[in-house]
């Protein structure tokens, strides 16, 4: 049983928006809303809609079958059918032209195909309109950029810093050596001729 389920979701009816469902529009401006369907049956008189906010018709249309371009049924003045049908992709976008404030919200591209028994899927995008393109998007991948940024950055000062420090303290080190060496040379004086004996000892050991 299981695996029959399987089957026959295999064959089932799918509407797709793409990879995101949110769409953002300049005030006057044309915007396109994508839409596909999928369907290992194949469709016969298959019937799409689109809904504005669920309950407002802005466009239907009807495809006789995989070799025909659909048919207009209803359709706002404003939108325009882009999509195809004869193609592989089974395309019923559509282009929101002139897009005013009000008509951001929620559109949903509905799909029934009687092949399938009638059998009905939708799939929805979320339309927001503005007065110009404040790049809400741009703003927080560049927040994300400066962040990671930032975080790449301070690891690099951070590692940057740590060799200043290590070399500063290497350098120390050496210094505390050359120290350590002179000093003791210093300490092998006898009677205060400091300078004569240093000096005389200096040679062999170079």
């Amino acid at each position: 049983l299981p695996g029959l389920h399987v089957f026959a979701m295999a064959f089932a009816l799918e509407v797709s928006v793409g990879k995101t469902n949110t769409v953002m529009a300049l005030n006057n401006s044309n915007v396109l809303l994508p839409c596909v369907f999928i369907t290992c049956m194949g469709f016969q008189d298959l019937v799409f809609t689109w809904y504005f906010n669920s309950t407002e018709l802005i466009y239907q249309g009807k495809i006789k079958n995989k070799a025909s371009e659909p048919t207009v049924i209803r359709q706002n003045p404003r939108v325009e059918f882009v999509g195809s049908t004869t193609k592989k992709d089974n395309n019923i976008s559509i282009v929101l032209n002139n897009v005013e404030f009000s008509d951001a919200g929620k559109y949903t591209c509905h799909v029934k195909n009687p092949k399938e028994k009638n059998l009905q899927h939708n799939a929805t995008i979320f339309l927001t309109v503005v007065h110009q393109m404040m790049e809400t998007d741009n703003t927080v991948t560049v927040i994300i950029v400066s962040v990671v940024g930032g975080l790449i950055g301070l690891l690099i000062l951070f590692m940057l810093i740590k060799r200043v420090v290590l070399f500063i303290i290497k350098k120390m080190q050496d210094g505390k050596k050359e120290c350590l060496v002179s000093s003791s040379g210093n300490d092998n004086t006898e009677n205060g001729l400091a300078g004569s004996k240093a000096e005389q000892k200096a040679p062999p050991k170079a």
